[in-house]
Protein backbone atom coordinates (compact mmCIF):
# COMPACT_ATOMS: atom_id res chain seq x y z
CA UNK A 1 0.00 0.00 0.00
CA UNK A 2 2.54 2.48 0.91
CA UNK A 3 4.47 1.48 -2.44
CA UNK A 4 1.38 2.53 -4.48
CA UNK A 5 0.69 5.44 -2.41
CA UNK A 6 4.25 6.78 -3.51
CA UNK A 7 3.45 5.92 -7.06
CA UNK A 8 0.51 7.65 -7.40
CA UNK A 9 1.89 10.55 -5.89
CA UNK A 10 4.56 10.53 -8.11
CA UNK A 11 2.69 10.04 -11.01
CA UNK A 12 0.58 13.19 -9.93
CA UNK A 13 3.60 15.41 -9.53
CA UNK A 14 4.63 14.50 -12.93
CA UNK A 15 1.04 15.04 -14.21
CA UNK A 16 1.51 18.88 -12.68
CA UNK A 17 4.92 19.87 -13.83
CA UNK A 18 3.47 19.04 -17.77
CA UNK A 19 0.66 20.66 -16.74
CA UNK A 20 1.74 24.37 -15.79
CA UNK A 21 0.12 27.30 -14.82
CA UNK A 22 -0.48 29.71 -17.46
CA UNK A 23 2.55 31.23 -19.10
CA UNK A 24 2.52 34.59 -17.57
CA UNK A 25 1.79 33.55 -14.19
CA UNK A 26 3.78 32.91 -11.64
CA UNK A 27 1.99 30.92 -8.52
CA UNK A 28 3.00 30.93 -5.00
CA UNK A 29 1.79 28.39 -2.28
CA UNK A 30 2.40 30.13 1.22
CA UNK A 31 1.74 27.72 4.19
CA UNK A 32 1.76 29.09 7.87
CA UNK A 33 -0.50 28.15 10.80
CA UNK A 34 -3.04 31.13 10.21
CA UNK A 35 -5.23 29.87 13.06
CA UNK A 36 -4.44 28.15 16.40
CA UNK A 37 -2.24 29.72 18.89
CA UNK A 38 0.74 30.58 16.14
CA UNK A 39 -1.66 32.63 14.44
CA UNK A 40 -0.03 36.09 15.25
CA UNK A 41 3.35 34.47 14.22
CA UNK A 42 1.72 33.73 10.80
CA UNK A 43 -0.21 36.99 10.30
CA UNK A 44 3.04 38.99 10.93
CA UNK A 45 4.97 37.16 8.29
CA UNK A 46 2.13 37.34 5.84
CA UNK A 47 1.74 41.32 6.72
CA UNK A 48 5.23 41.89 5.67
CA UNK A 49 4.36 39.91 2.53
CA UNK A 50 1.82 41.50 1.51
CA UNK A 51 3.26 44.76 2.12
CA UNK A 52 6.40 43.69 0.30
CA UNK A 53 3.87 43.06 -2.95
CA UNK A 54 2.41 46.46 -2.51
CA UNK A 55 5.48 48.50 -2.57
CA UNK A 56 7.34 46.24 -5.08
CA UNK A 57 4.27 45.36 -7.37
CA UNK A 58 2.69 42.21 -8.50
CA UNK A 59 4.64 41.74 -11.14
CA UNK A 60 8.12 40.26 -11.84
CA UNK A 61 10.56 39.79 -14.66
CA UNK A 62 6.49 40.32 -16.94
CA UNK A 63 4.95 37.41 -14.70
CA UNK A 64 1.90 38.20 -12.40
CA UNK A 65 2.13 36.73 -9.02
CA UNK A 66 -0.80 34.83 -7.85
CA UNK A 67 -0.71 33.78 -4.40
CA UNK A 68 -2.20 30.70 -2.70
CA UNK A 69 -2.54 30.63 1.49
CA UNK A 70 -3.07 27.72 3.28
CA UNK A 71 -3.54 27.36 7.00
CA UNK A 72 -2.05 24.07 9.04
CA UNK A 73 -4.22 25.26 12.32
CA UNK A 74 -0.36 24.78 14.40
CA UNK A 75 2.22 22.10 14.35
CA UNK A 76 0.77 19.68 12.10
CA UNK A 77 3.81 18.08 9.54
CA UNK A 78 0.95 15.75 7.82
CA UNK A 79 -1.23 18.51 7.14
CA UNK A 80 1.66 21.02 5.69
CA UNK A 81 2.44 18.24 3.52
CA UNK A 82 -1.05 17.33 2.00
CA UNK A 83 -1.16 20.91 1.28
CA UNK A 84 1.81 21.01 0.05
CA UNK A 85 0.49 18.34 -2.24
CA UNK A 86 -2.81 19.69 -2.69
CA UNK A 87 -1.21 23.11 -3.74
CA UNK A 88 1.63 21.23 -6.37
CA UNK A 89 -0.62 19.08 -7.91
CA UNK A 90 -3.98 21.15 -7.96
CA UNK A 91 -2.97 24.66 -7.59
CA UNK A 92 0.17 23.92 -9.57
CA UNK A 93 2.65 26.11 -7.47
CA UNK A 94 5.70 27.02 -8.75
CA UNK A 95 6.78 28.12 -5.68
CA UNK A 96 6.23 27.11 -2.01
CA UNK A 97 6.77 29.30 1.09
CA UNK A 98 6.41 30.92 4.82
CA UNK A 99 7.13 28.20 7.25
CA UNK A 100 7.36 29.47 10.36
CA UNK A 101 7.41 25.98 12.18
CA UNK A 102 10.05 23.88 12.16
CA UNK A 103 7.94 20.52 11.70
CA UNK A 104 5.97 21.45 9.35
CA UNK A 105 8.63 23.12 7.30
CA UNK A 106 10.59 19.43 7.74
CA UNK A 107 7.60 18.05 5.81
CA UNK A 108 7.11 20.05 3.02
CA UNK A 109 10.73 19.40 2.64
CA UNK A 110 10.01 16.82 1.08
CA UNK A 111 7.17 17.20 -1.49
CA UNK A 112 10.09 20.71 -3.08
CA UNK A 113 12.63 17.91 -3.39
CA UNK A 114 10.40 15.74 -4.79
CA UNK A 115 7.85 17.34 -6.98
CA UNK A 116 10.99 19.55 -7.77
CA UNK A 117 9.45 23.36 -6.39
CA UNK A 118 11.85 26.20 -5.17
CA UNK A 119 11.20 26.90 -1.84
CA UNK A 120 11.73 29.70 0.61
CA UNK A 121 11.86 29.24 4.64
CA UNK A 122 11.16 32.51 6.20
CA UNK A 123 11.03 31.37 9.63
CA UNK A 124 11.42 27.76 10.86
CA UNK A 125 15.47 27.61 12.64
CA UNK A 126 16.49 24.08 12.74
CA UNK A 127 19.77 23.79 10.96
CA UNK A 128 18.68 20.60 8.99
CA UNK A 129 15.90 22.24 7.28
CA UNK A 130 17.79 23.14 4.34
CA UNK A 131 19.19 19.83 4.20
CA UNK A 132 15.53 18.33 3.00
CA UNK A 133 15.59 19.72 -0.12
CA UNK A 134 18.07 21.11 -2.77
CA UNK A 135 15.81 23.36 -4.06
CA UNK A 136 15.30 24.66 -0.43
CA UNK A 137 16.74 28.46 0.89
CA UNK A 138 16.01 30.13 3.85
CA UNK A 139 16.05 33.99 4.51
CA UNK A 140 15.31 34.20 8.79
CA UNK A 141 17.69 32.35 11.22
CA UNK A 142 18.53 29.27 12.79
CA UNK A 143 18.36 28.40 16.48
CA UNK A 144 22.29 27.38 16.43
CA UNK A 145 23.51 30.96 14.70
CA UNK A 146 22.07 33.28 17.67
CA UNK A 147 23.11 31.01 20.46
CA UNK A 148 25.90 29.58 20.04
CA UNK A 149 27.04 33.20 18.96
CA UNK A 150 25.51 34.33 22.29
CA UNK A 151 27.51 31.31 24.48
CA UNK A 152 31.07 32.82 22.57
CA UNK A 153 30.27 36.33 23.18
CA UNK A 154 29.78 35.64 26.80
CA UNK A 155 32.83 33.57 27.28
CA UNK A 156 34.56 36.77 25.73
CA UNK A 157 32.80 39.40 28.14
CA UNK A 158 33.87 38.05 31.40
CA UNK A 159 31.33 35.84 32.16
CA UNK A 160 32.94 32.24 33.74
CA UNK A 161 30.64 30.42 35.45
CA UNK A 162 26.77 29.81 33.86
CA UNK A 163 23.49 28.15 34.87
CA UNK A 164 21.45 27.79 32.08
CA UNK A 165 17.66 26.97 32.19
CA UNK A 166 15.52 26.12 29.10
CA UNK A 167 12.01 24.61 28.37
CA UNK A 168 11.97 21.06 27.70
CA UNK A 169 10.74 20.85 24.20
CA UNK A 170 13.05 20.67 20.68
CA UNK A 171 13.66 24.24 20.63
CA UNK A 172 14.94 24.59 24.04
CA UNK A 173 16.69 22.02 23.55
CA UNK A 174 18.79 23.34 20.69
CA UNK A 175 19.10 27.06 22.22
CA UNK A 176 20.52 25.30 25.13
CA UNK A 177 22.93 22.77 23.14
CA UNK A 178 24.31 25.68 21.26
CA UNK A 179 25.00 27.98 24.35
CA UNK A 180 26.76 25.23 25.46
CA UNK A 181 29.34 24.62 22.43
CA UNK A 182 29.80 28.58 21.72
CA UNK A 183 30.60 28.75 25.48
CA UNK A 184 32.48 25.90 26.56
CA UNK A 185 34.35 26.57 23.16
CA UNK A 186 35.61 30.02 24.76
CA UNK A 187 36.48 28.66 28.10
CA UNK A 188 33.54 29.05 29.89
CA UNK A 189 32.18 26.40 32.54
CA UNK A 190 28.62 25.03 32.79
CA UNK A 191 27.94 24.87 36.65
CA UNK A 192 24.15 23.56 36.32
CA UNK A 193 21.40 23.37 33.66
CA UNK A 194 17.62 22.96 33.94
CA UNK A 195 14.63 22.03 31.95
CA UNK A 196 11.38 23.70 32.64
CA UNK A 197 7.89 22.15 31.88
CA UNK A 198 6.33 23.73 28.65
CA UNK A 199 3.08 23.62 30.07
CA UNK A 200 2.12 25.83 33.11
CA UNK A 201 5.65 26.23 34.10
CA UNK A 202 7.15 27.44 37.70
CA UNK A 203 10.07 29.44 37.31
CA UNK A 204 10.71 30.15 40.79
CA UNK A 205 12.13 27.63 42.13
CA UNK A 206 14.18 26.71 38.92
CA UNK A 207 15.56 29.93 39.41
CA UNK A 208 16.16 29.97 42.80
CA UNK A 209 18.67 27.01 42.40
CA UNK A 210 20.15 29.15 40.25
CA UNK A 211 20.83 31.96 42.10
CA UNK A 212 21.88 29.67 44.79
CA UNK A 213 24.69 28.21 42.37
CA UNK A 214 26.58 31.94 42.46
CA UNK A 215 26.81 31.88 38.72
CA UNK A 216 28.44 34.75 36.83
CA UNK A 217 25.29 35.01 34.18
CA UNK A 218 22.10 32.81 33.55
CA UNK A 219 20.95 31.76 30.29
CA UNK A 220 17.57 31.10 29.99
CA UNK A 221 15.21 30.11 26.96
CA UNK A 222 11.47 30.22 26.70
CA UNK A 223 9.36 30.76 23.87
CA UNK A 224 7.16 33.46 23.60
CA UNK A 225 3.47 34.56 24.53
CA UNK A 226 3.41 34.51 28.65
CA UNK A 227 6.19 33.11 29.70
CA UNK A 228 8.94 35.91 29.58
CA UNK A 229 6.83 37.65 31.57
CA UNK A 230 6.71 35.21 34.16
CA UNK A 231 10.05 34.60 33.93
CA UNK A 232 10.32 38.51 34.55
CA UNK A 233 8.29 37.99 37.73
CA UNK A 234 10.09 35.37 39.02
CA UNK A 235 13.48 37.36 38.47
CA UNK A 236 12.30 40.30 40.66
CA UNK A 237 10.33 37.46 43.69
CA UNK A 238 13.99 35.77 43.90
CA UNK A 239 15.24 38.92 44.08
CA UNK A 240 17.97 38.33 41.51
CA UNK A 241 20.25 41.07 41.13
CA UNK A 242 21.18 41.90 37.00
CA UNK A 243 24.04 43.78 38.04
CA UNK A 244 25.56 40.44 39.61
CA UNK A 245 23.92 38.08 37.88
CA UNK A 246 23.90 38.83 33.67
CA UNK A 247 20.57 37.08 31.85
CA UNK A 248 20.84 36.04 28.39
CA UNK A 249 18.66 35.04 26.30
CA UNK A 250 17.43 34.16 22.93
CA UNK A 251 15.16 37.56 21.37
CA UNK A 252 11.42 35.83 22.17
CA UNK A 253 12.72 36.60 26.09
CA UNK A 254 12.39 40.57 25.39
CA UNK A 255 10.16 40.85 22.35
CA UNK A 256 8.08 43.76 22.30
CA UNK A 257 4.79 42.07 23.79
CA UNK A 258 7.37 40.47 26.56
CA UNK A 259 9.02 43.50 27.57
CA UNK A 260 5.45 45.78 27.79
CA UNK A 261 4.28 42.60 30.16
CA UNK A 262 7.67 42.81 31.92
CA UNK A 263 7.84 46.51 32.76
CA UNK A 264 10.98 47.87 34.52
CA UNK A 265 11.77 43.76 35.61
CA UNK A 266 13.11 44.05 31.92
CA UNK A 267 16.10 46.19 32.12
CA UNK A 268 19.58 45.39 31.71
CA UNK A 269 18.48 41.34 30.09
CA UNK A 270 20.88 41.13 27.20
CA UNK A 271 19.53 38.84 24.37
CA UNK A 272 20.72 37.43 21.10
CA UNK A 273 18.58 38.88 17.44
CA UNK A 274 19.11 39.00 14.04
CA UNK A 275 16.23 41.93 14.19
CA UNK A 276 14.48 44.41 16.37
CA UNK A 277 12.01 47.16 14.79
CA UNK A 278 14.30 49.02 17.09
CA UNK A 279 17.51 48.51 14.58
CA UNK A 280 19.18 51.93 13.89
CA UNK A 281 19.39 52.34 9.84
CA UNK A 282 17.37 54.26 7.13
CA UNK A 283 16.51 51.07 5.74
CA UNK A 284 15.27 49.31 8.72
CA UNK A 285 13.10 53.19 9.84
CA UNK A 286 11.50 53.38 6.47
CA UNK A 287 10.42 49.69 6.96
CA UNK A 288 9.26 50.26 10.61
CA UNK A 289 7.28 53.33 9.87
CA UNK A 290 5.59 52.18 6.33
CA UNK A 291 4.71 48.32 8.20
CA UNK A 292 3.52 50.34 11.31
CA UNK A 293 1.07 53.04 8.77
CA UNK A 294 -0.02 49.79 7.09
CA UNK A 295 -1.09 47.95 9.93
CA UNK A 296 -0.67 49.62 13.31
CA UNK A 297 1.88 47.96 15.10
CA UNK A 298 5.55 46.96 14.67
CA UNK A 299 7.20 44.25 12.60
CA UNK A 300 9.01 41.68 14.79
CA UNK A 301 11.60 38.70 13.68
CA UNK A 302 8.91 36.56 11.86
CA UNK A 303 7.98 39.64 9.74
CA UNK A 304 11.22 40.23 8.67
CA UNK A 305 11.50 36.52 7.59
CA UNK A 306 8.98 37.15 5.36
CA UNK A 307 9.84 40.50 4.15
CA UNK A 308 13.43 38.88 2.73
CA UNK A 309 11.58 35.78 1.68
CA UNK A 310 9.87 37.80 -1.03
CA UNK A 311 12.87 39.68 -1.96
CA UNK A 312 14.35 36.80 -2.37
CA UNK A 313 11.20 35.43 -4.34
CA UNK A 314 11.87 38.56 -6.54
CA UNK A 315 15.15 38.69 -7.13
CA UNK A 316 15.51 35.44 -8.04
CA UNK A 317 12.62 35.30 -10.98
CA UNK A 318 14.63 38.82 -12.45
CA UNK A 319 17.71 36.91 -12.54
CA UNK A 320 15.55 33.54 -14.50
CA UNK A 321 13.77 36.27 -16.50
CA UNK A 322 10.53 34.53 -14.78
CA UNK A 323 11.89 31.15 -15.65
CA UNK A 324 10.32 29.01 -12.33
CA UNK A 325 12.61 25.72 -13.24
CA UNK A 326 13.47 25.08 -9.36
CA UNK A 327 16.92 24.36 -10.19
CA UNK A 328 17.14 28.04 -12.07
CA UNK A 329 15.39 29.54 -9.15
CA UNK A 330 17.67 27.97 -6.69
CA UNK A 331 20.54 28.38 -8.83
CA UNK A 332 19.91 32.31 -8.78
CA UNK A 333 19.13 32.77 -5.06
CA UNK A 334 22.70 31.03 -3.74
CA UNK A 335 25.44 33.49 -3.23
CA UNK A 336 22.63 36.22 -3.57
CA UNK A 337 23.33 39.17 -1.12
CA UNK A 338 21.33 42.58 -0.42
CA UNK A 339 20.70 45.16 1.95
CA UNK A 340 18.08 44.44 4.45
CA UNK A 341 16.17 46.29 6.85
CA UNK A 342 17.68 43.98 9.82
CA UNK A 343 21.19 44.89 7.82
CA UNK A 344 23.74 43.15 5.23
CA UNK A 345 22.41 39.24 4.56
CA UNK A 346 23.05 36.57 2.15
CA UNK A 347 22.62 33.25 0.70
CA UNK A 348 25.85 31.05 1.44
CA UNK A 349 26.29 29.32 -2.01
CA UNK A 350 26.83 25.83 -0.41
CA UNK A 351 24.20 25.76 2.42
CA UNK A 352 21.32 27.85 0.93
CA UNK A 353 21.02 28.96 4.29
CA UNK A 354 21.28 32.88 5.31
CA UNK A 355 23.80 34.34 6.27
CA UNK A 356 23.38 37.83 8.35
CA UNK A 357 24.91 40.01 11.68
CA UNK A 358 23.70 38.88 14.96
CA UNK A 359 23.20 41.26 17.32
CA UNK A 360 23.67 41.65 21.05
CA UNK A 361 20.97 43.96 22.68
CA UNK A 362 20.37 45.24 26.42
CA UNK A 363 16.59 46.35 27.48
CA UNK A 364 17.04 50.17 28.40
CA UNK A 365 14.67 52.74 29.32
CA UNK A 366 14.60 55.55 26.76
CA UNK A 367 12.18 57.87 27.32
CA UNK A 368 9.27 56.58 28.12
CA UNK A 369 9.22 53.18 26.64
CA UNK A 370 11.59 49.99 27.42
CA UNK A 371 13.26 48.57 24.25
CA UNK A 372 16.13 46.20 22.95
CA UNK A 373 19.11 48.56 22.20
CA UNK A 374 21.77 47.03 20.06
CA UNK A 375 25.15 47.59 21.61
CA UNK A 376 27.46 44.68 20.06
CA UNK A 377 27.16 42.96 17.25
CA UNK A 378 28.81 39.98 14.65
CA UNK A 379 28.65 40.07 11.15
CA UNK A 380 28.54 37.60 8.63
CA UNK A 381 27.66 35.14 11.18
CA UNK A 382 27.27 31.18 9.14
CA UNK A 383 24.96 28.90 11.06
CA UNK A 384 27.88 26.67 13.12
CA UNK A 385 26.10 23.27 12.35
CA UNK A 386 26.63 23.55 8.65
CA UNK A 387 29.53 24.71 8.98
CA UNK A 388 30.68 21.64 10.99
CA UNK A 389 28.98 19.59 8.31
CA UNK A 390 31.14 21.17 5.52
CA UNK A 391 34.52 20.59 7.70
CA UNK A 392 33.31 16.48 8.24
CA UNK A 393 32.94 16.96 4.69
CA UNK A 394 28.83 15.54 5.01
CA UNK A 395 26.06 16.44 2.18
CA UNK A 396 23.83 19.18 1.90
CA UNK A 397 21.24 17.29 0.46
Amino acid sequence: MRLFTTTILAASFATALALPAAAQEVRIGIILSYSGQFADTADQMDRAIKLFVKQNGETVAGKKLVFFRKDTGGIAPDVAKRLAQELVVRDKVDILAGFALTPNALAVGDVSAQAKKFMVVMNAATSIITTKSPYMARTSVTTPMLNQTLGSWAAKNGMKRVYTMVSDFGPGHDGEAAFHAGFKAGGGEIIGAARTPVANPDFAPFLQRAKDANPDGMYIWVPGGAMPAAVGKAIVERNIDKNKVKIMGQDELTGENAIKSMGEAAVGIVTVSNYDFNHQSAKNKAFVDSFFKEYGRNPDIFSIGGWDGMHLIYESLKKTGGDTDAQKLIDAAKGMAWESPRGPMSIDPETRDVVQTVYMRRVEKVGDRFLNVEFDKVENVKDPVKEQMKKEGKPMQ
